[in-house]
């Protein structure tokens, strides 16, 4: 017990740090002594016992200790080095694949050896594939270890030895007044900071391995507590961050919201009414509105978006909207151009795909405040864009982006881009997404935003039917498509690889088109994928909006946003691979017109339970927020938020399917927090972010 671990003592400080090791442990986020501390083991080993090869199980680790009955190496697709290995209660195989003639000369017949690896059955019975090895002889017995072994995140050439050694060289600086207890009044555990930090880092014999690995033994749980508090700290200070600066007051404008109103051929829902007068409140105030739109596939966000555009734009400002890909970007244009027309509102579209004589002169509308309604992709935050007066920004499919980009684009606002400081404007700032969030997610992930949900499917629109048909009644599924296109109508064929594959099953969307083609010569097939230019992409759904192509086969690129009214049937190939949320992001795809849809979910044989789970779902049930929560459970967090998200919530012990009962209690502590201890708050999410500086400096 050293000294008070904090942000002066440098990892450069421990005993064997030098240069190359400090730049891996720089790849880990770990830079002083306190991120080692802060750096938690992601599961554990038990060396504490010797298990009797007799008592061993398959897909479980375990140590044995025996004697060596005979090696040899044999030759197949794989060359391989066995070891039979004996002791009182019986006899099992070592299998190494990668050895050298050393290891061959030394495990010899005789020799008594300590292993340790994973248990699996093999064609001899149980094998040992690639143990941990111990000579173990009168002069060098092993002692067994006294406590747990634990498992780090690690990176390339740091190996689980050496993090150990440091986290211990870490433990041995930490003493119980060196880490301060900031949330101790809000907290019940029979563990203290301190005393949780030991025992993950160094479990007592005793202690229960099947606690730890599920990762809900008090201690981790008292450590998950207080980095769900940290996450939810760093998102409500960005929140107030935020709304420290002025943003402009937008007042509603009766006679734009009536022209505007006026020219749309359907009436809007309860549910897009309610969330319209929340929008509008948010933009009468001089606080930056932070909200996100929740909502099903075809509940009408976009029309509130443009609502609350068609207000900020009548008062003098600009709006961006950022959409994921140049097919939903360019959607949204076609939709804005002709909703705004009326209005004599100017729309420009700029997306990485606009080069040139025609990127300059959208760049200079956008500077002069010629284009008042601005949408496009990631490209709109980049350093060259300049808004003359941008009021609003609207962020649509947020699982798509992350906290970084959100905030990139909340600072284009001022006059010029120009204004810095507290007094800078900040524009408002919507956010849609049609992926529903299941609430406790909600609660972290968005924690700097208000939240409303549109809660209503426009009066008319049919519910999508969805079948399970196995790949087995292909034929039956093509005739399907043949007879709804000779109809009049249109299809998606989905497919979820671009081109053929070893690894996967799946069947590749340009081997499907080509089968389609031959099998349904009278139809007009055609083929999008992700590796199609951004114009060819545009270009292709143009041509199936317009019905010059009945049949689109494509990959997910289609997923989000795309909006065409007569395709009334979807068939998703290989159903069984993707996600529920996905599989009905899809499904979304088809149904947004009259006539009653159909979704057929094609499937292989030899489904594994959990595959099955997913496909009843998605035929009995259209509600994206239960198939939210559903998916919740089957995948877990980091899938369900979407990878981007997750770049911006990679937690180190806290799982937020896992935790989700804490994360109520930990809103409220977080609150208590923020108002009473400011600086306690700045603490726990410098100790917990420490490697998110975006969201550690919030």
């Amino acid at each position: 017990m050293l000294q008070k671990p904090g942000r002066q003592t440098q990892i450069a400080d421990l005993r064997g740090v030098g240069p190359k090791l400090e730049k891996k442990l720089f790849k880990l986020g770990i830079r002083e002594v306190l991120d080692l501390i802060f750096h938690l083991p992601i599961r554990y080993l038990d060396k504490t016992k010797i298990t009797p090869i007799g008592a061993l199980q398959p897909r479980t680790h375990a140590q044995i200790e025996g004697d060596i009955r005979g090696c040899d190496v044999l030759f197949g697709r794989r060359r391989s080095l066995i070891c039979r290995i004996q002791d009182q209660t019986g006899t099992t195989t070592l299998r190494f694949f990668h050895f050298n003639q050393t290891q061959r000369e030394r495990l010899r017949s005789g020799v008594r050896l300590r292993c340790f690896g994973e248990v699996r059955a093999g064609s001899t019975g149980l094998e040992l594939y690639h143990p941990e090895y111990q000579i173990v002889d009168n002069l060098t017995e092993a002692k067994l270890e006294q406590r747990l072994t634990p498992i780090y995140p690690s990176t390339e050439g740091l190996t689980q030895n050496r993090i150990r050694n440091l986290c211990t060289q870490a433990l041995e600086h930490l003493c119980p007044t060196g880490i301060s207890e900031l949330i101790k009044d809000n907290i019940s555990s029979e563990f203290s900071l301190f005393d949780a930090l030991i025992f993950v880092h160094s479990p007592p014999v005793g202690a229960s391995l099947d606690l730890l690995g599920k990762g809900t033994h008090p201690a981790q749980q008292r450590l998950a507590f207080e980095e769900l508090i940290a996450h939810h700290l760093s998102l409500r200070k960005l929140r107030q961050q935020a709304q420290l600066r002025p943003a402009p007051k937008l007042p509603f404008n009766k006679n734009a919201h009536l022209q505007f109103s006026s020219h749309l051929i359907f009436s809007l829902t309860e549910a897009q009414v309610r969330v319209s007068q929340a929008i509008c409140a948010n933009l009468n105030s001089t606080t930056p509105m932070l909200r996100l739109i929740q909502g099903d596939v075809g509940s009408g966000k976009t029309v509130v978006a443009a609502l609350a555009a068609v207000q900020a734009i009548a008062n003098g400002h600009q709006v961006a909207l950022m959409a994921p890909t140049e097919i939903l970007s360019e959607q949204h244009r076609l939709n804005f151009e002709n909703w705004m027309s009326p209005l004599e509102i100017h729309v420009a579209l700029l997306t990485g795909n606009i080069k040139g004589k025609a990127r300059k002169k959208v760049l200079e509308s956008i500077a002069n405040g010629e284009s008042q309604m601005v949408i496009g992709t990631h490209a709109l935050f980049q350093e060259g864009v300049i808004f003359q007066k941008l009021g609003l920004t609207i962020v649509d499919e947020q699982h798509r982006f992350g906290v970084h980009q959100r905030l990139a684009l909340r600072k284009k606002g001022g006059i010029g881009n120009h204004s810095t400081g507290t007094d800078a404007i900040m524009p408002h700032q919507l956010i849609m997404t049609a992926t529903p969030i299941p609430r406790t997610l909600a609660m972290t992930a968005y924690a700097d935003l208000d939240c409303s949900v549109i809660d209503e499917l426009p009066s008319g629109r049919k519910l999508v039917e969805t079948s399970v048909i196995s790949n087995l009644r292909r034929h039956d599924v093509i005739q399907r498509v043949k007879k709804a296109c000779q109809e009049g109508r249109q299809a998606y064929w989905v497919c979820t690889l671009i081109e053929e594959s070893n690894m996967f099953e799946a069947e590749a969307a340009e081997g499907i088109a080509k089968e389609l083609r031959l099998l349904l010569p009278k139809l007009s097939v055609g083929l999008i994928h992700g590796r199609l230019k951004p114009r060819e992409k545009i270009s292709i759904m143009e041509e199936f909006k317009s019905k010059k192509i009945n049949l689109l086969v494509a990959t997910t690129v289609i997923e989000v946003g795309v909006d065409v009214t007569n395709a009334s049937l979807m068939i998703i190939e290989n159903a069984e691979r993707l996600g529920l949320s996905q599989l009905h992001q899809l499904r979304g795809r088809v149904g947004r017109g009259s006539d009653q849809s159909h979704c057929v979910l094609l499937y292989n044989s030899n489904l594994s339970q959990n595959s099955k789970e997913r496909l009843k779902i998605m035929r009995e049930t259209s509600d994206g927020f239960e198939i939210a929560e559903k998916d919740l459970e089957l995948r877990g967090p980091g899938e369900v938020l979407g990878a981007r998200q997750t770049g911006d919530v990679q937690f180190r012990i806290a799982d937020l399917k896992r935790d989700a009962n804490l994360i109520p209690h930990v809103k409220d502590v977080a609150q208590s927090i923020l108002k009473n201890d400011p600086d306690a708050a700045q603490q726990i999410i410098d100790r917990w972010l420490s490697g998110n500086d975006q969201l550690a400096n919030a």
